[in-house]
Parts: C-alpha cells; structure tokens; sequence
C-alpha cells in the first residue's frame, strides 16, 4: 500500500483563468463571483460552478492584485502595545477581529518593533492599510500620524489616555478607575490608602494615571486621605515581604493595579496574618474571573470598552469619507463592583 505524502506547492499556481476554463465561463465571471459583488444576472447554480472549479484547483485571489484594482487593501492595520496584555486585550481584539470582518476588512495585528514616531509610521504604511488604529500603543504620535497622512494612509486612530494630534481618536481615561476604587475605600472609613503599581516598566502607561487618579480622589475627600505608592512585581515571591511592609506602614485600603494583583496581594496579606477586608481592605480591576474565585471576593472595578461592532462601524464610516476633521470618542465606562473585599 503506498504511502501519503504531503502535497507540495504546484510549480504555477492555479489563475482565475483556469478557473473559468473548468467552470466554463468568463474571466469575468470568476471575478464576479469570486470578490462576492453584488447585483448581476450570475444564477446561484454558476456561482456554485465557479465556486467548485476553484476549490478544485485550489485557487485563491491574489489579495495585492484585487487591490490595486479596487483602490483600496481592505485591510485595517492594529498596532499592538509593548507591554505585558491580558484576557482583556485577547478578547476585545477577537471581537473588533471579527466585526471587522463581517464588513469586508481583514484585521491585521501588528506587533511592537521598538520602532517609534516616524519610524513606525513608515513602517505600518509599507502594508497600505485602509486604516491603522493604535490599540493603546504608545509608539504613535503626531510624526507617524504625518507621514501615515503623506502615505496616502486615509484613517489613522489613536487609543489612549490622549488624543494624538492628527488623528482620530478614541480616548481611555484611565484616571478613573483609580478614582473609583479610591473614592469607594474613602467612604468605606480608609485614611491611609496604598495603591500598587506594578514594577513591570510596560505596564507604567495604564498603572500611572491609575495611580494619578486616585491621588485626585484622595485630594477631593472632606477628610485627610493619604495614598501610598506600593511598586511590586507579579512575584509570589516579592510578595510576601511586600505583605509585611504593607501591614507596618499601617495601610489600612489598598488599590491594586488589576485584579491579578489584586489577588496576589490578599493571598499575601493573610498568609502575614492580616484580615481582608477588616484589616485592610482590597480593591482590584479589570473585574476578572480570578477576583470572584478569592475568598473574600473581590471588590473590583470592571471597565466597559465601546463596543467592538461600534468600533469597527466608526472605521467604516471614516474610511468612506477620508479626509474628515479628527473626531473623539470616549472609548472607557468603568463601574465599581462591591462584592466582599472592600
């Protein structure tokens, strides 16, 4: 009996007309049926026909030619961060993935490169993207967003804490989640609150204004609110000597960055002895599976992202009518979940 081998690459690959030959139409009409344009007389039963034909031979679109023929790539170029990202992340780039897609583009993530400013500009505009959206990275500002433009680049969004100049923009406020969780500690009776900023440099972007708004919380209080800076690693096991100073200082509130530290920081406090939330009481964000696993569960504050279709609507908007003045749009809801840490 002879072996299976794998299949190798054909020497020429298969055209679309090869395709019309087998299905026994046009060129044209592989083109029609192939890129899905709508309207015509083409039967579904020829549709079908040229369909098969191509799965037959294994042809695919050439995606650069169809292209150059239509004006535009259809694609919709995501600039990744440089920093450590989580579920959320993972998830809402699924989801702006997909929404994307079922309006014709094709989401493609572009990782950092170290590249910044007009650096990375130039690179990202080597893809001829419909549009390039930053997803909370850094690495684009006001040059980038120059020579993207001078690219013939026609949408360029930032998301961040600010908008770029040039740009459109999709702003996330991070100060408030570190007010919220602020603001409910000082009301529950904290006076000496510690906030923890991870010691991981990537992540200073998110945890900075993090911490920046809490210190506004803590400055609007009628009573005297003190916070204090915590750095700590992702570490179990800077963590436990981390615990002890934290219960020495006297904190008796703690803002954690996300709910991951959140979580390493009460497994800490009560392995040192310490009661959360009586002695000190927690909160996390990002409302994370893990939190409601703690015992206590934990007090968190979920963030709420415009939609992923809302997204992908606004870029389809913008892309069909390029050269609009920049707009901004919020893009972060937080509300503080109160469960029994804090």
């Amino acid at each position: 009996m002879a072996s299976s081998s794998p299949s190798r690459p054909a020497a020429t690959p298969p055209t679309s007309g090869d395709v019309a030959r087998v299905a026994g139409v046009s060129r044209a009409t592989v083109s029609y049926v192939l890129n899905n344009t709508k309207g015509g007389r083409v039967s579904e039963a020829t549709r079908e026909r040229v369909r098969e034909a191509a799965r037959q031979l294994g042809y695919v679109p050439h995606a650069v030619a169809r292209a150059l023929r239509a004006g535009r790539s259809g694609i919709v170029l995501l600039t990744a961060p440089a920093v450590t990202v989580g579920p959320l992340f993972a998830q809402a780039y699924a989801d702006l993935q997909l929404a994307l897609a079922e309006l014709g583009y094709t989401a493609v993530l572009y990782g950092p490169t170290g590249a910044r400013g007009a650096e990375a500009g130039r690179r990202w505009a080597e893809l001829r993207p419909d549009a390039v959206l930053s997803l909370m990275d850094d690495s684009m500002d006001e040059d980038a967003v120059a020579v993207l433009h001078k690219a013939g680049i026609p949408v360029v969004l930032s998301s961040g804490p600010v908008p770029v100049p040039g740009a459109h923009a999709l702003v996330t406020d991070q100060e408030q989640v570190g007010f919220r969780a602020l603001e409910h500690l000082a009301a529950s009776g904290r006076r000496r609150i510690g906030v923890i900023v991870p010691a991981d440099a990537s992540l200073r972007g998110f945890a900075e204004p993090r911490l920046a708004g809490a210190q506004k919380a803590a400055a609007a209080q009628s009573a005297a609110v003190t916070v204090v800076r915590q750095d700590l690693a992702l570490d179990e096991d800077a963590a436990a000597p981390w615990a002890r100073r934290c219960a020495d200082a006297g904190i008796d509130g703690l803002f954690a960055y996300n709910d991951e530290f959140a979580a390493l920081a009460v497994r800490a406090l009560q392995d040192t002895g310490v009661d959360v939330p009586e002695d000190i009481a927690v909160v996390g964000a990002d409302d994370l599976l893990i939190g409601r696993l703690l015992r206590p569960r934990l007090t968190t504050v979920r963030m709420d992202y415009l939609p992923a279709r809302e997204i992908a609507q606004l870029i389809d908007r913008l892309i069909s009518a390029p050269g609009a003045a920049p707009e901004t749009h919020d893009m972060l809801r937080t509300t503080l979940v109160v469960r029994a840490s804090a």
